[in-house]
């Protein structure tokens, strides 16, 4: 027995592929299948992480829709992987948010935060709000360093918390042991170069059954946010380290990381929203489009927003920007652990396991000793 219908489905569906392996060099999902004969609830969830939604797969088998076999794996493998995240989730009581956490509900909390960030310099002069502030410090001219940080750092350290419990309850579920550097460089290099979304060479399929450009956005998309990231970072350590105070100029290496990143994080998301309306829908899952819609909307926000900040910021309109930018900043690290943010975490650690497996292949005892502990 399986805990939902998806399971039970996914379960039908593997099973059939895995008597007929056509598909077994199009990518990580099906050595990995192979080596199984029974398949546990947690043994499906890591073969969902595992699938990259390329759709080759599906444009090779025999056995799709009219067939009675009725075979879609990339469709079941979309609707189990956002099941999954709910799934793993911490706090638990908090899993309903990845069905309710469309885009409605991220500018919804970007803008209460953008009001509330507004309303506490309004508090103090409101004057300040629509003044141009210039020259290091300018910005906690209109809300103190301190406050910042407790209120980002409070919401960011939330968000890392989860996504960590999370992932440990995915990992010891899938069965990961000991790791080594060998099983980590292997998943990094895949997971860094998307090297299962060339769905055995050919890349990833449009709704014409067409190679398309999503291992490219999809490259913007993380590296521009990794780059933004370092910015942050690197601002912390000038600001904490050496007293240097934002807005920096525009040499700085802070800026000029966050303004490459920016741009990736511009072109990134708007090419993954094209692509996603070219995927053919019959398969994704279309309850989690909203989730996926949100995460990448409130991405370019992020961008947008910093970018038109960094532009700006020495005019009367810094004040009403920087309230707007922190208010999607927050509102993004909010949505972090109950989002699509969550499945480059599982994707991750599902390579991760697919590098032990190779290394130390998984034995038919082994599953269905884990079967019988599920049940």
């Amino acid at each position: 027995m399986h805990g939902t219908n998806i399971l039970a489905e996914a379960n039908r569906q593997i099973t059939i592929c895995n008597a007929c392996r056509y598909c077994e060099n199009l990518c990580a999902v099906f050595p990995a299948m192979e080596q199984r004969r029974v398949f546990s609830d947690d043994s499906l969830d890591y073969l969902a992480n595992l699938c990259h939604n390329c759709g080759a797969c599906y444009e090779a088998c025999q056995y799709i829709p009219p067939h009675d076999f009725a075979v879609n794996v990339p469709k079941v493998l979309a609707e189990l992987r956002s099941e999954s995240y709910a799934r793993y989730a911490w706090p638990h009581g908090l899993a309903p948010l990845f069905r309710r956490n469309g885009l409605v509900v991220a500018l919804t909390a970007a803008v209460a935060v953008a009001f509330f960030i507004g309303g506490f310099v309004a508090l103090g002069d409101a004057t300040v709000l629509f003044a141009a502030q210039t020259g290091p410090g300018a910005f906690y001219r209109l809300m103190p360093h301190e406050v910042m940080v407790l209120l980002f750092g409070g919401v960011f350290a939330f968000a890392i918390l989860a996504l960590a419990m999370s992932v440990r309850s995915f990992w010891h579920a899938i069965g990961g042991g000991p790791l080594t550097m060998s099983d980590i460089r292997d998943a990094g290099r895949a997971a860094a170069t998307l090297h299962y979304l060339d769905g055995g060479g050919g890349g990833c399929l449009n709704e014409e059954a067409r190679p398309d450009d999503r291992r490219f956005f999809h490259h913007c998309t993380f590296y521009g946010f990794v780059l933004c990231f370092a910015s942050t970072s690197l601002a912390t350590v000038l600001h904490n380290g050496f007293g240097w105070h934002a807005p920096y100029s525009w040499y700085n290496p802070v800026v000029l990381l966050g303004i490459i990143g920016g741009l990736g994080l511009l072109i990134g998301p708007l090419g993954l929203l094209r692509a996603k309306e070219n995927h053919d829908p019959g398969l994704s899952d279309a309850r989690a489009r909203g989730m996926e819609v949100g995460f990448l909307v409130m991405l370019w926000l992020t961008s947008a927003t910093g970018l038109l900040l960094l532009v700006l910021r020495a005019t009367p309109m810094m004040g009403v920007l920087l309230a707007l930018h922190l208010g999607v900043v927050f509102a993004l690290f909010l949505t972090f652990p109950y989002g699509k943010f969550v499945h480059g975490f599982y994707r991750s650690t599902a390579l991760v396991r697919f590098a032990q497996e190779k290394r130390t292949p998984v034995t038919v005892s082994d599953n269905a000793e884990s079967q019988r502990n599920r049940r």
